[in-house]
């Protein structure tokens, strides 16, 4: 290790394999846990969350990765998203999340779940049962630095337009999950 990067991405790595994710069949049905980092590299299909806030005037609460995060750092991407934990509800996980990472709750609702794969540039995959949870909240967030570069709230038209005009600056689940959501929301 040359520099302190390595080390933060060598503790996320670290982190990532003491910490289990839940694994699921296509019918969201657990069959096993498994640690967080090996899923990812073998793109073992398992349970995980988007949580997507909105306030009055209809625009989504956007975070930016922190640039040390061990992929897609400094995109941006929808408020949280995480893994459920054994014996946690979505609800319950989705809280949790959305205090360690914006510092605050709000009461969300679970809507829309589907299956997504996608791979990043450093080999591992997220292969996830998603479950989307929507809530909302008119306040700024106290967002943790460890998790979250910056955050922004944003029209729902114009982040679908920013997605198309430039892709690049957004998560790779992000741009398949908000599809679903914005799929959901406008029907």
């Amino acid at each position: 290790m040359n520099c302190y990067c390595d080390f933060v991405i060598l503790n996320q790595y670290k982190s990532m394999e003491e910490e289990k994710v839940i694994l699921v069949n296509e019918n969201d049905e657990q069959i096993g846990l498994m640690p967080k980092l090996e899923a990812h590299e073998k793109a073992v299909l398992h349970r995980a969350f988007s949580v997507f806030v909105l306030n009055t005037n209809n625009e989504l609460m956007l975070q930016q990765r922190a640039y040390h995060k061990y992929h897609s750092p400094g995109l941006w991407t929808n408020t949280c998203c995480s893994h459920q934990r054994e014996g946690e509800t979505n609800i319950q996980a989705g809280r949790r999340r959305l205090q360690e990472e914006m510092g605050f709750t709000t009461v969300l609702r679970d809507t829309i779940s589907f299956i997504y794969k996608a791979p990043f540039d450093n080999g591992l995959t997220e292969h996830e049962f998603d479950h989307v949870l929507i809530g909302h909240y008119e306040d700024d967030p106290v967002i943790n630095e460890d998790e979250v570069a910056d955050w922004k709230w944003m029209p729902i038209l114009e982040v679908k337009q920013d997605i198309e005009e430039q892709p690049q600056l957004y998560t790779e689940w992000f741009k398949i999950i908000f599809d679903k959501f914005y799929s959901h929301i406008t029907l």
